[in-house]
C-alpha cells in the first residue's frame, strides 16, 4: 500500500497517527493512548477513539469507547485532553483485550449505554 505523502493538514490526521497518540485529562495526566478509531461506512464520521487505559504490560489494560465528541485536539501536548480523570473512566463501558470480539457496536442499546455515560447524543449509524 503507497504511503500517503501526507498524513495530517490543518483540519486532516489520517487514522495511522491518530492511533499511539497520548490521551491526557485536564490536569495534564496521562491517563490513556488511543489504540484505534471506529468510522461509520456511510457518513464517514468518526464514532469512538477506543482508548487504552491501566494495566501494566498488557495484563489488566481495559479498552474504552471514547465518543469522538469527548475529545479535543491540543497542540501544545501533541495530543488529546478529555475533561475525565481515572476514577470516573475507571466506571465507563469497556472491555478487555480477550473480550474485543464480543463487543457489538452496531448494537443501538450499546452505543447509548456509551453515549449516557460520557452526556453526549448517541452514535447514529450512517447519518
Amino acid at each position: 500500500m503507497a504511503k500517503i505523502a501526507k498524513d495530517e493538514t490543518s483540519s486532516l490526521i489520517s487514522a495511522e497517527k491518530v492511533e499511539g497518540t497520548s490521551v491526557y485529562n485536564t490536569g495534564d495526566e496521562k491517563i490513556g493512548t488511543i489504540d484505534d478509531v471506529m468510522i461509520d461506512k456511510r457518513s464517514g464520521h468518526v464514532a469512538y477513539a477506543v482508548m487504552s487505559f491501566g494495566g501494566f504490560l498488557g495484563m489488566g489494560e481495559k479498552y474504552h469507547p471514547l465518543p469522538w465528541q469527548v475529545l479535543h485536539y491540543d497542540t501544545a501536548i501533541d495530543g488529546y485532553r478529555v475533561d475525565l480523570d481515572k476514577k470516573t473512566l475507571a466506571g465507563a463501558p469497556a472491555y478487555d483485550r480477550g473480550e474485543l470480539d464480543t463487543v457489538n457496536w452496531g448494537d443501538a442499546a450499546w452505543n447509548r449505554t456509551v453515549a449516557d455515560y460520557y452526556r453526549v447524543p448517541p452514535f447514529n449509524p450512517g447519518l
